[in-house]
């Protein structure tokens, strides 16, 4: 029985991350959940699974759970989730909470040697170098990722070492927008933007992926998970979403991994590797049903997320960082009417533009100058 800690329980991840489970009761259990806000959906979970750890953002919810449930133990805010990634009962902890918040919980997780499945591309993105060497000083850790495009990367490496990798390929859906030039872009709404064609995900992954932004972050967790150079990656927009990403080789054999749209089999995957499992909740491929699958260039002359994601990763150190958090506060900013839809670019750019680029190798450094990148943007863009 794999005893498991969800962080992110109520997020996208984290809900079909508890179906996966709930269809492998004999072989899964809920160790931990944690939810940011949403109490009611959180309370669901706990009578549902009976996770013995629970962590919510807030003080006072937390205090209603305490006295709701006293045979349990609360936690709540960034120290409790670094408490969750600790558990020392946990054999997987599955970060999927959205932003830099999740870099200690997984860290925590790192050195309890545990299995880190890995829905947080921020981790990889803002601190890489630093999580690759604790990976070094912790050898029985392992990170396995779960976002779709990185499970695939992951899944179509099996059997092969890095010298034979020639390409990444990332696919992208390219998005709410694909094909919409800069002028259709400058006043389009929030509503518009969290309308993507084929995933159910959170607002802030939502216009990520509108933006292209999405696609840069992976790049560089690509670049951080797999020690594949720059020049060796390579973004392509595949609208189907049936190609997760693919991997050309040095002998110019492409191996790709395909399937529906749907997050549970990476999730599942990242719990039993290196086995493959059946099970009720994964949906079927009917290739029968493909009418076709097609690939292009990714219009960086609009969608500049990518682009931008290739200098912060070439530049390395904190850039990387830089680009994370300029963009999280960009976001949060155009959910909130504060700025316009092609703003989120500028703010980007400008940001990294104002950095001066610093060895990215303790959390203490990647934490300032998240702050710092964080303020900047704040104070040039989020004043009323």
């Amino acid at each position: 029985m794999k005893k498991i800690t969800i962080l992110g329980s109520t997020g996208s991840i984290g809900t079909n991350a508890l179906k996966v489970i709930d269809a492998k009761r004999e072989e899964f259990q809920v160790l931990g959940i944690s939810g940011y806000s949403n109490f009611e959906l959180l309370k669901e979970q706990i009578e549902k699974f009976n996770p013995k750890y629970i962590c919510i953002g807030n003080e006072d919810k937390a205090e209603i759970l305490k006295r709701m449930y006293p045979e349990k133990v609360i936690y709540f805010g960034d120290d409790g989730l670094k408490s969750m990634g600790a558990l020392d009962e946990a054999d997987i902890v599955l970060t999927a909470i959205s932003g830099a918040v999740g870099i200690e919980a997984t860290v925590e997780a790192i050195k309890k040697q545990k299995r880190v499945a890995l829905a947080n591309k921020e981790t990889m993105v803002a601190a890489g170098e630093y999580i690759n060497n604790l990976l070094k000083e912790y050898p029985k850790a392992e990170i396995i990722p779960v976002d779709s495009e990185h499970s695939a990367l992951f899944q179509s490496m099996q059997g092969s070492g890095s010298k034979e990798v020639k390409t990444l390929i990332i696919t992208a859906s390219g998005g709410t927008f694909r094909g919409k030039t800069l002028d259709e872009l400058k006043d389009v709404t929030v509503e518009q933007a969290l309308k993507h064609p084929n995933w159910a995900m959170g607002k802030k992954i939502t216009i990520d992926s509108s933006t292209l932004v999405n696609k840069g972050l992976e790049v560089i967790e690509a670049h951080m998970l797999f020690g594949v150079d720059y020049e060796n990656i390579e973004v392509l927009v595949h609208p189907q979403s049936i190609i997760h990403s693919m991997v050309e080789f040095v002998d110019s054999s492409i191996i790709a991994q395909i399937g529906v749209p749907d997050m549970k089999l990476p999730i599942q995957y990242a719990f039993t590797y290196p086995n493959r499992e059946a099970s009720s909740e994964l949906e079927r491929l009917d290739l029968k049903r493909l009418k076709e699958l097609t690939f292009d260039q990714v219009d960086s002359t609009v969608f500049k997320g990518v682009e931008l994601a290739f200098y912060a990763g070439k530049v390395g150190k904190t850039m990387p960082c830089v680009f994370n958090s300029a963009n999280e506060v960009a976001v949060e900013l155009f959910l909130k009417g504060k700025i316009k839809f092609l703003q989120i670019y500028e703010i980007i750019e400008k940001a990294m533009k104002q950095h001066e680029p610093k060895e990215a190798d303790n959390l203490e450094i990647i934490k300032k100058v998240d702050n710092e990148t964080r303020k900047w943007v704040y104070d040039s863009y989020g004043r009323d």
